[in-house]
């Protein structure tokens, strides 16, 4: 058995931009989300670190992601974790080098506004396993576990 599966919940760090893969035309949108954590130290002092992260929401959920949510948001964003591999030229002294890079980024299926200014949280969703409001589910043909 396997499982996938990650939860965030941080702020919109910049409004979505939408895209285009090249080869097939299907249309995503990525989204940046900041965490942050806090710790005291051994001298009773505060630290923060923020992370940042990466995530792409496909089709329909993408669509809606893009008019609805906006940089500021507080969202919660459920979904899987996914790893891509490419190769870049870099120059080490006189010759170039070819260096393996991975990036990670999180294949949303379900974002929540979590903003406190709204009564109720609006739920935008992808699949038919998670709870979400009809008319901003969308309909996939894989079966609910």
């Amino acid at each position: 058995m396997y499982l996938n599966s990650i939860q965030i919940i941080g702020f919109v760090g910049q409004d979505p931009e939408r895209r285009q893969v090249k080869g097939n035309g299907a249309s995503f949108t990525v989204l940046s989300i900041a965490t942050q954590r806090s710790w005291k130290d051994t001298q009773d002092e505060w630290h923060s670190k923020t992370e940042w992260h990466r995530v792409v929401a496909w089709n329909g959920l993408g669509e809606r992601l893009a008019a609805s949510v906006r940089k500021g948001d507080h969202v919660l964003v459920e979904g899987a974790l996914v790893s891509s591999t490419y190769e870049r030229e870099v120059r080490k002294g006189k010759k170039n080098v070819t260096v393996k890079q991975i990036s990670w980024s999180i294949r949303a299926d379900a974002v929540r506004k979590l903003n406190r200014t709204e009564k109720e949280p609006e739920a935008i969703a992808s699949g038919s396993s998670h709870v979400a409001l009809p008319e901003l589910q969308e309909h996939t043909e894989s079966a609910p576990f």
